[in-house]
């Protein structure tokens, strides 16, 4: 697998491009047809580019401009998460902030402890834990008494049995992860989380090797 951003970026419009059908761009499907979503073709033209550059885009061997990269995302359908990552991978945005080391204030402190009764979790972009007031200590536990490397959001929620009918909430916080992290494919932490996922939910390991982004939107479950 190719990890530099032009390989990610051309297997992220691969993927966007096998959700997408002819009807979506208003394009007739045809008896023919043996392929059910956008041939690479239907997706130039759309662009307006020619056949064989953005057959090289999908196979990470070309750069090209910010004017084509929107273009091709336009023609994909893609939403905002993944349009902003796709210039991202292009170079045509800042690098996102993993918050490496960041520390937080004390008015972050202060602001999250005055809540005594809403559970409040300062994370990086990896959502690995960085802070939390003690409403939320005393609903999730303390991430202090965790191994630093199991100190994450994502693999707590994936590691309780108990919490497995928060999944909506699970992937949509997977979505915005992938949305940051995927901007730095190389980032060793994240692998890390990925494949720590992994072994802790095999039964969706596909959602792990999904290249779906998406802003997180609020999520509603039931903790008992």
């Amino acid at each position: 697998m190719d990890a530099s951003p032009n390989g990610e970026l051309g297997a992220r419009l691969r993927a966007a491009r096998a959700l997408v059908t002819p009807a979506d761009v208003g394009l007739a499907g045809g008896r023919r047809r043996r392929a059910a979503r956008l041939r690479r073709e239907e997706v130039a033209a759309l662009a307006g580019v020619s056949v064989a550059w953005y057959t090289w885009l999908e196979q990470g061997r070309v750069t090209t401009s910010r004017q084509v990269i929107d273009a091709v995302c336009r023609a994909l359908r893609m939403g905002p998460a993944a349009h902003r990552y796709a210039l991202s991978l292009a170079g045509f945005s800042p690098e996102a902030s993993l918050g490496d080391g960041a520390a937080v204030g004390q008015g972050t402190r202060a602001l999250i402890d005055g809540w005594p009764h809403t559970a409040a979790v300062v994370t990086d972009g990896r959502f690995d834990v960085l802070a939390s007031n003690a409403a939320h200590r005393q609903l999730w536990g303390d991430p202090d008494a965790l191994p630093p490397p199991r100190r994450n959001v994502l693999l707590h929620l994936a590691s309780s049995p108990a919490l497995w009918n928060a999944e909506a909430l699970l992937r949509g916080l997977y979505e915005q992860f992938r949305a940051v992290t995927g901007q730095v494919p190389d980032d060793a932490r994240a692998a890390e989380i990925v494949h720590a996922l992994t072994e802790e939910r095999p039964d969706v390991v596909h959602w792990w090797r999904c290249r779906a982004v998406e802003d997180f939107r609020p999520t509603t479950v039931a903790v008992g």
